[in-house]
C-alpha cells in the first residue's frame, strides 16, 4: 500500500506549531475536515476516538515519531495526514522525547485490512533513517508529497 494511497495532500500540517499530544491530534483532524477528507459534524467524535486509543498506549514509538490512528465509522476509507514540527511534541512517547514526525490515520471499522496495511505501510517508511531526515527538513505541502512520491516509488524497486 502507498503512502499516497492514503496520505490526503491538502490536509497536511508542514508547521504544526502546537506543543501538547491533545493539541496536535486536534489540529491535524482539523486539516482533514478541513480538506473534506471527514465531515466536519464528526470533527470532535474522531478526536475522542483518537485520543481514547491513546489512553491505552501512546503512539509516540520513538525517535521523534508518533502514528496516532483511530477506526471510525464516519469514514468509508482509509485516510491520514502528515504533520511535523520543528520544536516538537510532547507525546508521552515510549523513549521519553518529543515527536517531530506525526501521522494522523483514520479508517472505516469495517475494513480492519485496510487499518493494519496502512500502519504498517507508514512504520516501514519511518524506519528508513533517509525518510525521516528529508521529512523533518521539508518546509511545505508540496515538499512532502514529493518525498511520499518519492518512497513510494522506491518500493516499486
Amino acid at each position: 500500500m502507498k503512502l499516497t494511497d492514503f496520505v490526503v495532500a491538502d490536509a497536511i500540517l508542514p508547521n504544526l506549531s502546537v506543543d501538547t499530544k491533545e493539541g496536535a491530534i486536534r489540529a491535524m483532524v482539523a486539516g482533514l475536515k478541513d480538506s473534506g477528507s471527514i465531515p466536519a459534524e464528526e470533527e470532535e467524535g474522531i478526536v475522542a476516538a483518537v485520543l481514547k486509543r491513546e489512553e491505552l498506549g501512546s503512539t509516540g514509538i520513538g525517535n521523534g515519531v508518533a502514528v496516532p490512528h483511530t477506526k471510525h465509522p464516519s469514514v468509508d476509507r482509509l485516510v491520514a495526514t502528515i504533520a511535523l514540527s520543528k520544536d516538537g511534541v510532547d507525546f508521552a512517547s515510549l523513549d521519553g522525547e518529543t515527536v517531530h514526525i506525526l501521522f494522523l490515520l483514520v479508517s472505516p471499522p469495517d475494513r480492519p485490512g485496510d487499518h493494519l496495511r496502512g500502519l504498517e505501510s507508514i512504520s516501514r517508511h519511518l524506519r528508513n533513517q533517509n525518510f525521516c531526515n528529508f521529512l523533518t527538513q521539508a518546509n511545505t505541502s508540496e515538499q512532502i508529497v514529493d518525498l511520499l512520491n518519492e518512497a513510494d516509488g522506491d518500493e516499486l524497486e
